[in-house]
């Protein structure tokens, strides 16, 4: 049995009631008519194809940004400044290099992050292990269609297992960045 009470709808049963609200944002959506040919999907894929091109310029911008951070680093300390503006420069690497047909620049990215955001201090770092990261991520932006993937997987996965190692020293003492640092990772890796 319904009821309507103010606009609430409620149910009576037995031995409970089921009150619905009515959906307020029914009246905000608009229907649009779509012609049979109209293909959203490809519309946004021929739109991204069309800017492929712009792709490897844009991802050399990103590791010119990622090699100034690091410079900033190297030759004025670690400042709160500087620390955020490399992670946010391998941040945004990591999220761009996929998209852009980057994927090991990607990976590279996430480790450097990893790196950044685990350490304890992060003056403390080896500045080759950052170096290594931020070298490796320039190498494979370079290379770019030329790249072997073999030797860019072989790369990664040092570059991975060398910080996850140096993270795993530090971090002995520290269980709750321990227990992220060993955590497999959510998605897959090929």
């Amino acid at each position: 049995m319904a009821n309507k009470r103010s606009d609430l709808i409620v149910e009576t049963h037995a031995d409970h009631q089921v009150i619905t609200q009515p959906n307020p944002l029914r009246a905000a959506v608009r229907r649009v008519e779509t012609s049979e040919g109209d293909d959203p999907i490809g519309r946004a894929e021929a739109a991204l194809a069309g800017l492929a091109g712009e792709f490897s310029s844009w991802m050399h911008e990103e590791c010119d940004r990622l090699i100034s951070a690091h410079a900033g680093l190297r030759n004025n300390g670690v400042t709160k400044a500087a620390r955020d503006e490399l992670f946010h420069a391998a941040h945004d690497i990591k999220g761009d290099a996929v998209t852009f047909g980057f994927p090991a620049a990607a990976l590279a990215a996430e480790s450097l992050c990893r790196v950044i955001e685990h350490a304890p201090d992060l003056a403390r770092v080896p500045d080759e292990l950052i170096a290594n990261h931020v070298a490796a991520i320039q190498a494979i932006v370079r290379e770019g269609e030329r790249s072997n993937p073999a030797v860019e997987k072989k790369l990664v996965k040092k570059l991975r297992s060398v910080a996850d190692d140096y993270l795993t020293s530090v971090n002995r003492d520290r269980p709750e960045h321990l227990e992220a640092i060993l955590a497999p990772p959510l998605a897959p890796r090929e």
